[in-house]
């Protein structure tokens, strides 16, 4: 998802609910589970009341290398434990103002630029968390590395 994430470090799950104890009684929603970045990244995004934060839970990025005979292979580096992480993309103040910033998103998710989309739509609203391009980073360590 290409927009989002500077000023509010990546966590997993357990560290975002324990880093504010309103997350964990809040109500959410969630709006969607197969948001798709660039790179095929699937991303999960949620809003918590009252905090007022959507975030992404991001999967892992494949770490994808070519064999000498050209095929793909998918790997997992020692240490790497597939965790996936939560970023908080946007402040939203109420729950009106997310289902006005983020109208026709069930349609925009499945689309090829769905990331794309909600990232122009958050941007255009001035809710965004992190500088304008900044993208979720890949919290997987480097494997390009001999």
């Amino acid at each position: 998802m290409a927009q989002l994430g500077g000023s509010v470090r990546p966590m997993d799950i357990d560290e975002f609910y324990e880093a504010d104890p309103r997350r964990r009684v809040s109500a959410e929603l969630e709006l969607g589970s197969e948001w798709l970045d660039v790179d095929g990244v699937r991303h999960e995004l949620n809003y918590v009341e009252d905090t007022g934060e959507l975030y992404a839970l991001r999967e892992p990025a494949p770490h994808v290398s070519e064999d000498p005979f050209g095929g793909l292979r998918t790997k997992a580096p020692p240490g790497y434990d597939h965790k996936m992480t939560v970023h908080v993309i946007a402040h939203i103040a109420t729950k009106d103002d997310l289902h006005r910033i983020l109208d026709g998103w069930q349609e925009a998710m499945g689309s090829a630029d769905g990331a794309r989309w909600l990232g122009d739509r958050l941007r255009e609203a001035g809710v965004t968390v992190g500088p304008p391009g900044d993208a979720i980073p890949d919290d997987g360590p480097d494997v390009t590395q001999a």
